[in-house]
Parts: C-alpha cells; structure tokens; sequence
C-alpha cells in the first residue's frame, strides 16, 4: 500500500457546496469519524466548521490560513460564507473511504442498516448528493437541540462494528507500517548503516480530472503517487 503523504495521511482539495439547506446555510453534510482525527487548512474563501461533541457545540470562524483540526467522535458540519475552500489532511488515509465516517442521519434511519445504506450512497451527480446533505442535517438539528448524542454513538457502532478487522488491515499497512518504518530507520542510524539515504526521491500526487460529489463538498482527493524520480 502507498500512502499518499508521510505518516499514512491523506490528502484532498475541497470546494464546501454552496447549496442552501432548511435552517438557512449552505454547505455539507454533517457526519462523525469513529478513529480518523481530520484536520482544515482553509486557502480561500470563508465560512465556518459547526461541531457538536459532549462538550457542546461550537461555531468555528474559517477564513484563509486557518487550520482548525479535531479529533474522532466530532460531529462535524461545513458552512460555506461564500467561495470556502480547504485542503483536507486526514489520519489513516483509505480508511475514511473504507466507511469510517457516519452520516448524521435521524434515528429511525441508523436503525435500520438497509436504510442507512440506501440513505448513505450519493452516486454521482447533485442531486443525490445534496439529498444525503438533507437528510443528515435533519438528525444533525435533532442532535444539537434535543440531544441523543450518546444514543448515536451507539447507533453509529452498531453500524460499523463489522468493518473493524478491515479498518484494522488498513491501519496496519499504511499509518502504522510507516510509523515502523521510522523506527527502523532510526535503528539504522544508530548503527551508522546510512543506507536508507541512498533512496531519496520525489513522487508527484495525482487527483481525478473531474471533481467527485464528496461528504462536504466537490471533491479532489490526491492519490497514489506516479513513479518516483531520483533527486538530482
């Protein structure tokens, strides 16, 4: 497996949708990782990250040069105020695509794993997408003002559990493989064996042409690196 930045981070550009939902906001759709910390670098534009924890909630202001980072069992909402732009780093790279992330949808849908399935997939054009949006901000507003929090933990877990050896696989062959790998490394030096150094070089991340329909917004996730160049 090859992780996208060091460490087994990934990396994605974002485009927050500038779709109007019911309360008056534009943005994305609210969800919660279950292991993955995720964190913002926002490059243009302006708006704001709404989270709910056991904490609370919060509204964080998000303007240019920001990074705002959190870790799991934030739910977390994008609000566009107008052209918000992020890069998004992300722990664990291919394990949020793996399913590690949990739509905020109302609680009759999480109890019925056929429906949150159904609920959950976007396809690929809009209005599917902002269909998903929808509805995870329905149980998002029921969350915040109602509570239920911990109830949704539950749910969210009882949604997941299956993955977890899969979620585990991952980990151990990106984040935790290259964690490793600066202990050997270390190991090495110690011994004076700088051979590893002889390895320098450069890879270039590549991105689809074409933007996807993601959680939060139009989508450039950076994938695998193209073939590696010997620094000169």
């Amino acid at each position: 497996m090859v992780t996208p930045l060091p460490g087994g981070v990934g990396i994605s550009g974002l485009t927050v949708y500038d779709w109007e939902a019911a309360d008056g906001l534009c943005g994305g759709t609210p969800h919660m990782h279950l292991v993955c910390s995720e964190a913002y670098v926002v490059i243009g534009g302006e708006g704001s990250v709404q989270t709910l924890t056991t904490s609370g909630f919060a509204d964080t202001p998000l303007c240019p040069g920001d990074v705002v980072r959190f870790t799991p069992g934030t739910i977390h909402r994008l609000v566009n105020g107008g052209g918000l732009r992020l890069m998004v780093l992300m722990q664990n790279s291919g394990l949020p695509e793996a399913g590690d992330a949990v739509f905020t949808f109302p609680a009759a849908v999480l109890a019925d794993p056929a429906a949150y399935r159904a609920a959950a997939l976007n396809g690929d054009h809009a209005a599917a997408a902002r269909r998903r949006r929808d509805l995870a901000l329905e149980g998002f507003l029921t969350l915040r003002h109602e509570g239920g929090l911990r109830e949704f933990h539950v749910a969210a877990h009882r949604l997941k559990r299956e993955l977890l050896d899969e979620w585990e696989a991952r980990w151990r062959d990106g984040a935790r493989a290259a964690a490793e790998e600066t202990g050997r490394q270390l190991e090495r030096l110690r011994a004076g064996d700088l051979s590893h150094l002889d390895d320098g070089a450069v890879s270039r991340l590549d991105r689809p042409k074409d933007p996807l329909f993601g959680m939060c917004g139009l989508l450039h996730p950076y994938t695998a690196p193209l073939t590696p160049t010997t620094l000169p």
